[in-house]
């Protein structure tokens, strides 16, 4: 799930999806930005690699739990070292 695998495809690996977040993430956003913004990216691609709002959330979490992301002031942005 964190990394792709036989049954899972790499573009929808949550490490893959946690990169393509912070490719837009380059001030801090609203969850509903952050999303339309990695969905628009995604689709544009070769490939329109899709994804469900339920991965986004996914990799949101991962992102923050390996301390990558922080909200503040209720928008999401990068942690500062």
């Amino acid at each position: 799930m964190i990394l792709p695998t036989k049954k899972l495809n790499q573009d929808k690996a949550l490490l893959t999806v946690g990169a393509d977040i912070l490719l837009v993430l380059d001030e801090p956003k609203t969850v509903s930005r952050l999303w339309a913004e990695t969905k628009n990216k995604r689709a544009d691609t070769i490939r329109k690699r899709t994804i469900t709002y339920d991965w986004f959330v996914l990799a949101l979490s991962l992102l923050y739990s390996v301390g990558v992301i922080e909200t503040h002031e209720g928008r999401i942005r990068r942690s500062k070292p």
